[in-house]
Formats: structure tokens, sequence, C-alpha cells
């Protein structure tokens, strides 16, 4: 395969598409963070049925996401869009006329998470991955920002409209801006095979090895969704619960929800960085510093309440978490045949977004239990440990595999 063909400028401009799809079809999961004390509110329900329409939201995008992943790999990457443009138009609209929490989450689960926002993170992913070889790291770091420029961008606008026009109204205008916005930029992305989707690329002789990193094929994807799902777990408890945890601190839903832009403001800057990192230092031990990084961050909520600390705090944890979820996109590529990259990417997807549905959950659940949000800091970072455990076996695993080599 000829190198040239990668990393080339229409490759950058497909990137920027990839991103400004990802930055528009992620929104629903962070609407339904903001959400959470509007929804306690309307149903008079505890703060873990609270964050039902986002674990619901989740729970569907961790099912979707190998669908679309497959859709992709079969079809390309503009079929699942196009469906996931549709159907999150039609989730929120039915949404915006839900009688009941249940008909909300069912909602969530079925058209805004499992038909919706799946198609605009793991395809998007697995489809850039193909068009880069030296620069691969930072083109699916950027590419996965999108969902973190998402997040920096819809709280605040979010919290605005759901002061002004009500939760209801809001649903119906995102329903518009979806449609308006996703199906143009879909038709930009053209039928252009990439050069590395369907044949070795010579980057890493291990991915087409019957032992990458000396597993089988089927024990690294469990640990690579293993380790993807304790991470979020850990990284839920601050992104779903920090507007509600200002609240209960008497400093408003619009102060959580400026925190939760800042956090993931900063971890677009994380993802970037990271991604620069992967280049040059490996995916492993990328994934390793990070995961080590956000367990030292989520440490630093336990003594500090203040509402300036808590801005700090959340910028850091931004600032060392972003470049997780990447890592593992990229340990995927390096390792596994290039014509199941779609459906690979989109099952540590799935358990990753099972990891964002599982703490955001736990966290309510851990809350109304004791009353306060530093138990569920302490779970989350014993599931923090998990990931760092497996992050540090893989890396060991794949160090002794070289120097036997």
């Amino acid at each position: 395969m000829d190198a040239s063909r990668f990393d080339s400028n229409y490759a950058w401009t497909r990137l920027g598409l990839m991103l400004a799809l990802g930055t528009v079809g992620t929104a629903a999961m962070w609407i339904a963070s903001v959400a959470v004390p509007q929804v306690q509110a309307e149903f008079g329900v505890s703060r873990a049925d609270a964050a039902i329409p986002y674990t619901a939201t989740t729970l569907g995008f961790a099912i979707g996401a190998i669908i679309m992943g497959r859709l992709s790999d079969r079809f390309g990457v503009r079929v699942p869009i196009v469906i996931g443009a549709v159907s999150l138009a039609i989730g929120f609209v039915l949404g915006a006329f839900a009688k009941s929490l249940w008909q909300v989450g069912l909602i969530h689960l079925v058209f805004i998470g499992m038909l919706g926002s799946s198609a605009f993170f793991g395809p998007l992913i697995a489809d850039i991955s193909h068009w880069f070889l030296r620069r691969r790291g930072i083109a699916v770091a950027i590419c996965a920002c999108g969902n973190y420029v998402s997040g920096a961008i819809w709280p605040p606008i979010t919290q605005y409209l759901f002061d002004t026009i009500g939760w209801r109204s809001t649903y119906l205008a995102t329903a518009a801006v979806t449609i308006v916005a996703i199906l143009p930029l879909s038709m930009l992305l053209g039928t252009r095979t990439a050069p590395g989707a369907h044949a070795s690329d010579g980057a890493g002789l291990a991915r087409t090895s019957e032992r990458p990193l000396g597993f089988t094929p089927g024990m690294l994807q469990t640990l690579l969704a293993l380790a993807a799902l304790s991470c979020c777990v850990a990284m839920a408890m601050p992104q779903v619960h920090i507007v509600a945890y200002c609240v209960d601190l008497g400093y408003g839903a619009t102060r959580g929800a400026e925190m939760l832009a800042l956090m993931l403001a900063c971890g677009v800057i994380s993802r970037i960085g990271a991604g620069m990192i992967s280049d040059r230092i490996g995916a492993l031990r990328t994934l390793l510093i990070g995961s080590a990084l956000q367990g030292l961050a989520l440490l630093l909520f336990l003594p500090f309440d203040g509402l300036v600390p808590l801005y700090l705090i959340s910028a850091l944890f931004g600032l060392v978490q972003g470049g997780i979820v990447p890592a593992y996109a990229v340990l995927v590529r390096e390792h596994f045949s290039t014509r199941e990259v779609g459906m690979r990417v989109g099952i540590v997807m799935t358990a990753s977004l099972l990891g964002m549905a599982l703490g955001g959950w736990m966290t309510g659940a851990v809350f109304d239990l004791t009353g306060s949000y530093r138990a569920a800091f302490i779970n989350g970072i014993g599931w923090n440990v998990l990931n760092l455990a497996i992050a540090w076996w893989l890396l060991r695993r794949g160090s002794m595999r070289l120097a036997m080599a």
C-alpha cells in the first residue's frame, strides 16, 4: 500500500467534517446530563431516577455502537450518519411530548441513544482511522473531540434554554438543529474509499498476528472492553452529576453547567495532546498515563468543595482524562483486522458507554443511599484502579513480547 495515500489533504478535510458531525450528533448526552435537576423537579423522583434519561441514552448508545459499526464496515459511514440524524430528530420531538418519566427514558434509549447518538462516535473514529498512518493518533483524538466539543458548547446553551423556554421546547429546537446541520454535512463526505480500509497498511504486524500482545484476539478484545467500562464508570461521576452536585452545595445549576462545559472544553485539549503523545510513545503508554492522572483528579474532589476549587478541579479533570477513550480505538486499529475495525471499535465504545451509563446511575444510587457524593467519588476511584491495573498489564505483556521478538 502506497503510504502517500494516507495523511492527505482530503483526509484532513474529512477529519474536519467528522469533528463537526460529532459535535452536533452527540449533543443528546450532555442535554440529558444538564436535565437531571429539571427531570427530578418535574416528575418528583429520586436523584437516581432523574438520571434515567442520561442512563437510557448511554445504554442505547452502547447497544447501537456495535450495530452502527457493523453498518459502517459494510456500507460506509454515511449510512449510519443519516439514520442517526433522522432518529435523533424523531427522538427529540417525541421526548418533547412525553407524559411520564418512563416514556422519556424509552425515547432516549431507542431513538436518541441506540439509533441516534451511536452513529456519531465509533463509526466516525473507525472511518477516520483508515485515512491516516503517521498521524493516526492525533487524527483519532481530534475526531473523538467531537463529543467533548459538544460537551463544551451544549451545556450552557441548554441550561439557558431550559431556564427561558423550558426543557420541552428546548427538545423541539434541538430536533430542528440536528436535521439542518447533520444532513448537509453528511452529503459532503462523498463516497471515496479510504486507502487503509481493506488492506494492511504496514503499521504494526501485531494486528494480523493470531496472538496480539500475546493474547488471543477474543481475550484482548475482552480486556480492552473491561478497561473501557471501568475507566468510564469513574469518568461518569463528575460528568453526569457535577450540575446536581453544585445544586446541592448551593452554587446553582448554572455554575454546574459552566463547570461541565469547562471540563469538556479542557477535555478537547487533553484529547488532542494525548493524540500527539500517542503518535510518539504509543497508545498503551498514553492509556496508562491518562488512567493514572484521572484517578489523581478524582481524589482531589474529596477534600475540596469550594466554588473556585471545583472550577479548577473540573478543568484539571478534563485536562487529564480526555485521551483515554481514543487510545482504545488506536489499539483496536493496530492489533485487529482492518476489515473489522468498525465493529471492534463499536464493541469497545459499547463497553465505555455502558460504563458511563452504569457510573451515572450508580453515582445517583450511592447518593440516595448515603445522602452525599463523597462515597460516590470513592466508588469511582476504585473503578479507576481497575482500569489502571489492566492498562499496566497490557503494557507489560506488550513489552515482554517485543523483548522476545
